[in-house]
């Protein structure tokens, strides 16, 4: 590389090159702003309420589209989400309660679960009976927060009806 033959020529060069760092800089900050660095996501894991605020029987709670079930010290909890287009499905109360045989205990079922959108129905365990359902509905995993004994719901964890750990019992 020649030599630099004046002071001038040497201060043009470093000027040019701050000035082309600097847009640079700049493009790079512009185009970055371009993309958000928040997620909008709804939280998987939200607190619902002390358990106390839950009666026994049936509580919808719209803003979390589920449905929370008591039975004494025990708790479940279910999707009202429809498994075929996503329509919000509204529970409808049973003449009789009916019991239904799962593994480890059996469950009492008060309530049966209809679409109004397509016509879908579900039993009171979410199973899919009738319509364009493809599957039934989600149960989600319970527990209980220590730090201010409020029931929390895992929106991310879905479990199987007959599984134990679908229900949470505080006995």
């Amino acid at each position: 590389m020649k030599a630099l033959s004046s002071r001038r020529e040497l201060l043009l060069r470093l000027g040019t090159g701050a000035g082309v760092a600097a847009l640079t800089g700049q493009a790079v900050a512009s185009l970055r702003s371009l993309v958000p660095n928040v997620s909008y996501d709804a939280p998987t894991t939200v607190k619902l309420g002390p358990t106390a605020e839950f009666p026994d029987g049936l509580k919808f709670l719209p803003e979390q589209r589920l449905f929370v079930f008591r039975e004494g010290k025990t708790f479940h909890a279910i999707s009202a989400v429809c498994t075929h287009l996503g329509c919000t499905v509204r529970a409808e109360a049973l003449a009789r309660p009916e019991e239904k045989a799962v593994e480890g205990g059996t469950l009492r079922l008060t309530h049966r679960f209809l679409c109004p959108c397509h016509g879908s129905e579900y039993s009171g365990d979410g199973g899919n009976v009738a319509g364009p359902a493809p599957r039934p509905l989600t149960w989600y995993r319970l527990s209980v927060s220590p730090d201010d004994e409020q029931l929390v719901v895992d929106l991310a964890d879905p479990v199987e009806p007959a599984d134990p750990e679908g229900r949470l019992n505080l006995a």
